[in-house]
C-alpha cells in the first residue's frame, strides 16, 4: 500500500480567470492549480505561498481553506490528499524561471477549465473551483488543530471529501 501523498494547492481568481499551470505529470501534460508538498517545518499557508511563486512566478496572499480533497489514482491506488486554499493575487514576475515540471502558466475561466476536463491532473481541480464559487470555506481552526499535518494524516483524511 502506498503512503498518502499530502499536498497543498491554491485557487487564485483574478479578473474573471483562474491561475492554472500546465505541467508534466505521469508522462503527460496536465492542468492543475499551483501547489505541492509541504516542506519540513513549513506551515500549509507558507507552502501555498512558496509553491504558487515557484510554479507561476506570482505572489499571492493565502486566505481561508476551501476544503480537503482525497483522490485515489484509479490505476496505482495511490491516495492524494490535497488541502486547497483561497489565495488572493498580488502580482506576477513574468521573467521568473518556473519549476522544471511546469510547461506554462495560464489564466482560464471556469468554462475553459471545464472544457479541458480530460486533461485535469485530478478531479479536485474542478471541484475546488466549484466549491470556491459556491463560497465554501473551512475554518482555519480545522487545519491548525491537526498540525503538524505530516504526523496527523489520518485526522486530515477523516475531514476529506472524496473526489
Amino acid at each position: 500500500m502506498h503512503p498518502t501523498d499530502l499536498t497543498v494547492s491554491a485557487v487564485v481568481y483574478h479578473d474573471g480567470r483562474y491561475l492554472i499551470v500546465r505541467e508534466t505529470a505521469g508522462g503527460r501534460a496536465v492542468l492543475s492549480q499551483p501547489g505541492g508538498h509541504i516542506e519540513s517545518g513549513e506551515s500549509p499557508e507558507d507552502a501555498v505561498l512558496r509553491e504558487v511563486y515557484e510554479e507561476t512566478g506570482c505572489t499571492v496572499r493565502c486566505g481561508d481553506p476551501i476544503g480537503v480533497y482525497l483522490w485515489i489514482h484509479p490505476q496505482s491506488r495511490q491516495q492524494f490528499l490535497r488541502l486547497m486554499y483561497v489565495a488572493e493575487y498580488q502580482s506576477c514576475d513574468e521573467s521568473l524561471s518556473l519549476d522544471d515540471s511546469i510547461i506554462s502558466r495560464l489564466w482560464l475561466t471556469r468554462e475553459e477549465v471545464e472544457a479541458n476536463v480530460t486533461t485535469l491532473r485530478n478531479p479536485a481541480v474542478l471541484r475546488s473551483i466549484q466549491d470556491f464559487e459556491a463560497g465554501r470555506r473551512k475554518s482555519d481552526a480545522l487545519i491548525s488543530g491537526m498540525l503538524p499535518l505530516q504526523e496527523n494524516v489520518d485526522q486530515v483524511l477523516a475531514t476529506a471529501d472524496l473526489v
